[in-house]
């Protein structure tokens, strides 16, 4: 399962990975490929990303683009009611053919007025005076519909219950607590037994003995959880998500320690590059019609989302973004339409080199 924490970048290393450490901490800490990074990142800068807890530590396995600043507080704009819809009177009326001093006999013989008919609408206007005039707003670009998500990395567990079943039973409730957070969850139920025994005035446990089980089991049980996660990325290497097939190449350093393991690493980092080649070229295309369809919005929010990370546009493309955007950000564009565009360019490649043609009139 991932979770969303912040990091601060430290070095970047010769071997094209960065060292990161919580943002404001010394722990936790590791390193992250570069291939995930925005361009011009530097050391000292706090990211936001997806970070996957393992028994191997923490991977990150995808980078958020950075908040970007308001330049005045959010408004919520308040639109009244159209002019049509005005408000009414009721006025109630007899029931036809009645007379206001008819009186019916009732069961115990006396009189009681007839029954009033149900209140009638009335269509004149009350002196409330008029609502309002509703304030007409400028229509976003239509986009196209969201893509379906791809699936995410769902691992089997043959090799891991394969590794726990040939443990011995008093070795399994230390590994099974590997699995779920590696050598400090160890720890952490250790402190948390002890401090149960000594309440109840029981001998403790002692640590060391335990710990060094978590340790001598960390590296075969990783292993086994990588390969887990290997074999199932390889057969859905052409719809996972890439950032999961892409973590689990990244991982395959540390946890891919026998030949057949490297073989399979060899193999899913084959299939991931002829995935991103084959993706990148889908999303060129791509770019290019939504181009000749005139959506500049649009074709700015897609070339900020490349497959390949890195991969610079190609020079007839970038041109056209550029004049595209240039086009939509004129005098005569509205506060809402500037806007729009400004956020989607704020994330593309050609952000440096669009020059605005005017300001909104208002």
């Amino acid at each position: 399962m991932s979770r969303r924490i912040e990091v601060e970048l430290t070095s970047a290393r010769d071997d094209g990975t960065w060292t990161w450490r919580a943002a404001g901490a010394r722990e936790p800490k590791g390193a992250l490929d570069a291939a995930l990074l925005p361009d011009g990142s530097s050391v000292g800068d706090v990211l936001r990303v997806d970070a996957e807890f393992g028994i191997d530590g923490i991977e990150i396995i995808g980078v958020l683009p950075p908040k970007a600043a308001r330049a005045e507080p959010e408004r919520l704009e308040i639109i009244g009611r159209p002019v049509d819809d005005r408000p009414v009177t009721t006025r109630l009326t007899s029931k036809p053919g009645a007379r206001d001093g008819d009186r019916r006999e009732r069961g115990d013989g006396k009189q009681r007025r007839p029954r009033r008919d149900r209140k009638a609408k009335s269509s004149e206007p009350t002196d409330h005076g008029e609502r309002p005039k509703r304030k007409r707003t400028e229509r976003p670009e239509p986009d196209t519909p969201p893509r379906p998500k791809t699936p995410r990395l769902r691992p089997k567990r043959t090799h891991r219950d394969q590794v726990l079943a040939e443990l011995p039973e008093e070795h399994k409730p230390v590994a099974e607590q590997v699995l779920s957070g590696g050598v400090p969850a160890v720890r952490q139920a250790i402190e948390k037994r002890n401090a149960e025994a000594r309440e109840a005035g029981e001998a403790e446990v002692n640590p060391d003995k335990l710990v060094a089980l978590a340790e001598q089991l960390l590296p075969s049980l990783r292993a086994a959880e990588w390969r887990d996660r290997a074999e199932a990325a390889l057969e859905g290497i052409d719809t996972i998500d890439l950032r999961d097939i892409r973590s689990v190449v990244v991982a395959a350093d540390s946890s891919a320690r026998d030949d057949e393991a490297r073989a399979l690493a060899q193999q899913l980092q084959a299939g991931l590059s002829e995935r991103v080649d084959r993706e990148h070229r889908s999303w060129l295309d791509e770019l290019a019609a939504t181009l000749r369809d005139g959506r500049a919005v649009r074709a700015l929010r897609l070339s900020s989302r490349p497959p390949k990370a890195g991969a610079p546009l190609p020079g007839e493309l970038a041109a056209q973004l550029t004049d595209a955007a240039a086009a939509s950000l004129t005098s005569e564009t509205g506060q809402q339409r500037y806007a729009t565009v400004l956020d989607a360019l704020a994330y593309s490649p050609v952000r440096t080199h669009v020059k605005p043609q005017g300001l909104p009139a208002e």
